[in-house]
């Protein structure tokens, strides 16, 4: 199986030959530079979102940063996980949102931080918020969110030239204007793919973090009773609690939008109603195949995050490497 970097790599190279397709057709046949600036601008957003992102979380999340005197277990676990994982130790901090989840965020390894929130330690254990906290530091090891970042760069800049040669290139170019429409709406089908695209680097991203808390140490049935929780607990949340964090819940290791609805599906899963998936539990599900509706499938193609069965079927299936 392909290493996430390598799957990113590929991705970032099919985004980027796109837009270089398109962008070659318009200065080959029309000769045109106006869509430029819109370019430079999209590229501009990126490197202040780059710049001020980590900022932006802070205050979104109401994160603060604590010592080792105010959170000395939490810095316990962080910091064996920096060290199996080979990287410099982040920066801990608290989000206090009632949410229960786990984030983690950067521009680079260095200027790594990683966050919990107050609503998962009400909701998780010790080694189930270990499990979680590896995890995040999978992300901050793999570099994936500049990659993500890196990506999303694409569709940004194709909604920029459709926008530009749909409501400018005909009015402006009338001579041309069939042609600028043109490559406005192909524009616009890049756009829809390459935004497909995106959702999928994220979703892999995902599992690629689960299997690396793995690495660190965390077992299967662990990794699956914290992700099986957080599920319940945004469920229970009420709507406006969702909302407040609506536009940063890709940080998120599940998504929130869609916990009601993969709650009947997860029900089956804990046999003896213990609130957990213990290795027997997972065993079980290793041994069936799993089907989704066509809505789930649809779902989880426009999603953020993996369907939260898939995923806990993964982590099945490492459960079984470990007790063959």
């Amino acid at each position: 199986m392909f290493s996430l970097r390598a799957r990113m790599l590929i991705l970032v190279a099919i985004l980027f030959s796109i837009l270089y397709g398109i962008a070659t057709l318009i200065m080959y046949y029309l000769g045109i530079r106006g869509f430029l600036p819109q370019v430079f601008l999209a590229f501009g957003m990126i490197l202040l979102q780059y710049l001020i992102g980590p900022k932006m979380v802070e205050l979104s999340m109401r994160v603060k940063y604590v010592n080792k005197e105010e959170a000395p277990w939490l810095f316990e676990i962080v910091e064996d996980l920096a060290r199996r994982a080979n990287i410099p130790m982040p920066r801990i901090g608290i989000a206090h949102i009632s949410v229960p989840n786990a984030f983690a965020f950067g521009r680079s390894l260095k200027d790594g931080r990683v966050c919990v929130t107050k609503g998962i330690m009400d909701l998780l254990d010790k080694d189930e918020l270990r499990a979680v906290l590896g995890h995040e530091m999978t992300h901050l090891k793999s570099r994936d969110v500049l990659f993500i970042t890196l990506l999303s760069v694409i569709p940004l800049i194709l909604y920029y030239i459709f926008y530009h040669f749909s409501f400018y290139g005909y009015s402006r170019r009338r001579d041309s204007g069939g042609s600028a429409a043109l490559i406005g709406v192909a524009a616009f089908v890049f756009y829809f793919i390459t935004n497909l695209l995106v959702l999928y680097a994220s979703r892999i991203r995902e599992y690629f973090a689960d299997k690396g808390s793995l690495d660190l140490g965390n077992s299967p049935s662990v990794m699956a009773t914290a992700l099986y929780k957080l599920v319940y607990g945004a469920a229970k949340l009420p709507k406006e609690n969702l909302r407040e964090v609506e536009g940063v819940k890709a940080f998120f290791l599940n998504d929130l939008s869609r916990a009601k609805n993969e709650i009947s599906d997860l029900a089956q899963l804990d046999l003896d109603r213990t609130g957990t998936l213990d290795p027997y539990e997972l065993r079980s599900l290793a041994q069936k195949k799993i089907n989704l509706s066509f809505a789930d499938k649809a779902m989880e193609i426009l999603s953020t995050h993996p369907n939260m069965l898939k995923r806990i079927k993964q982590l099945s299936e490492y459960n079984k490497g470990q007790n063959s």
